[in-house]
């Protein structure tokens, strides 16, 4: 069976991985998912991960979930541009997720980056999530 939506997929993993209290959690791989990891990881949201490749027909992400004492360092994690409906914008309409405390990460020609660096680089795309 296909995945409609895998970012979809790793967000709500996470979601659910901190909901219990998890320090590592497993999803299958993907370049966009290793580039949103990468965001998350620079940006302090998850420990780390890594890609397991003992199966090479079908890779897995291993990843590391951060908590800072007993609570989840991500508090809200969601899903914004969907396979059904795509969002865009430009430099000037980016949002900002309670007034700059959050992030919102982008797909944009330059890479898949957060919203500060997007505007740095004067550069839009996809809103693909926000996390908080």
């Amino acid at each position: 069976m296909t995945m409609t939506d895998p970012l979809g997929d790793l967000l709500a993993r996470i979601r659910n991985g901190h909901m219990r209290g998890k320090s590592r959690i497993n999803c299958p791989a993907s370049k966009l998912k290793e580039n949103v990891l990468g965001v998350l990881k620079r940006e302090g949201y998850i420990r780390d991960w890594h890609r397991n490749s003992e199966m090479p027909s079908r890779p897995e992400l291993v990843i590391e979930l951060k908590y800072y004492e007993g609570e989840p360092v991500i508090r809200e994690i969601g899903r914004i541009s969907t396979p059904g409906r795509r969002i865009y914008t430009g430099v000037r309409d980016m949002p900002s997720v309670y007034g700059g405390l959050g992030i919102t990460i982008m797909s944009t020609p330059k890479g898949v980056m957060t919203d500060d660096e997007a505007r740095a680089a004067n550069v839009g795309g996809e809103v693909l999530c926000r996390v908080f």
